[in-house]
């Protein structure tokens, strides 16, 4: 692919799905705006890096989702995440996303984010790729770099997991039964 066709391609692809992947990377990081701003970015210069490959096989979003799921895991495990300190002292002014998101986190209520939270990140990501970004088991699996069984467990688990924290909430799906395609 030529330069300016790739540029143009890939100029497309992020104003068409950056708002999605940003609202995906909010409610995989349980709430945290700043956090899923450096993710999204760091993803897309990922995603740049490798246009060739990614638009070749034509897994563009399927290589975006991935590399959105590794890059929290990565974050959460680098050491300086280990070494930041909370403070009571309060910033100048506050910052606001700017920029709108497809998956709002203004639906996802607080209780359910700080809940999420409570998920570890692998089973976190099962659950929102699922059953947020409602994408199929096979494309949770690719995502994720695992089998579909692993995606089917680590979501059934993580649907128990948030009924045990928000008992009050009934729209939380049940989990497929053991012999149920999903």
């Amino acid at each position: 692919m030529r330069p300016k066709a790739r540029d143009a391609a890939f100029e497309e692809f992020v104003r068409r799905r950056r708002s999605h992947l940003l609202g995906t990377a909010v409610v995989l990081t349980a709430g945290d705006h700043h956090l899923a701003e450096d993710l999204v970015q760091g993803v897309l210069v990922r995603l740049y890096l490798a246009w060739g490959r990614a638009s070749r096989r034509g897994g563009v979003d399927a290589y975006a989702r991935r590399a959105l799921v590794n890059a929290l895991i990565d974050h959460r495990r680098r050491p300086s995440v280990a070494r930041e300190t909370v403070t009571d002292a309060v910033p100048d002014r506050a910052v606001v996303p700017t920029a709108p998101t497809v998956l709002a986190t203004e639906a996802v209520d607080a209780e359910l984010l700080a809940a999420l939270k409570a998920l570890p990140e692998r089973m976190r990501a099962a659950v929102v790729l699922r059953h947020v970004a409602d994408l199929s088991v096979e494309d949770v699996a690719d995502a994720l770099g695992c089998s579909p069984g692993t995606v089917k467990s680590q979501t059934a688990r993580g649907l128990a997991k948030l009924r045990e924290l928000l008992p009050q909430a009934e729209s939380i799906p049940a989990a497929p039964y053991e012999g149920e395609p999903s």
